[in-house]
């Protein structure tokens, strides 16, 4: 973990924060985020589905990624890949992903023709309540691109 640094180049990183399929106001909550606990921002790359954030600190980028997870709803995958030895001791860089969804609790979603009500938005998965009967679906992220949130 490095907060500070001193002795590193400005290009130094651990990790990278992939924003995709984000809001404004996702966005700007990560930015805050990272300004507020000091943390080395090495380069910010802008997408055409988000943003790419590289990270003095891999274990702030792990906390920001479950913390939006958290507050907006939205998928975190965390992976890490050997990037070297120092000292006889393997280098880590992560990866956090963090893709948003476009609808959040309390939203009103169609899925498979019906719809639903977003009961919650859980690490691993939803649960949808149907509008008509109640029936209570749990559904895994990989399944999001099939739910659409109604106007």
């Amino acid at each position: 973990m490095v907060r500070d640094i001193s002795g590193k180049h400005s290009g130094y990183f651990e990790a990278v924060l992939q924003l995709r399929e984000i809001s404004n106001q996702i966005y700007q909550t990560a930015k805050t985020e990272l300004r507020d606990a000091k943390i080395h921002l090495a380069k910010e790359k802008k997408l055409k589905n988000g943003y790419d954030l590289y990270l003095g600190d891999s274990k702030y980028a792990q906390k920001i990624g479950k913390k939006l997870q958290k507050e907006f709803g939205g998928e975190v995958k965390i992976t890490a890949s050997l990037f070297g030895q120092q000292d006889g001791k393997e280098i880590y860089r992560v990866t956090v992903l963090f893709r948003g969804v476009s609808f959040k609790k309390g939203n009103l979603v169609e899925f498979e023709g019906e719809k639903y009500t977003v009961v919650y938005m859980a690490k691993n998965d939803l649960l949808l309540q149907k509008e008509e009967g109640g029936e209570k679906i749990h559904l895994k992220y990989k399944e999001i691109n099939k739910i659409k949130a109604v106007s």
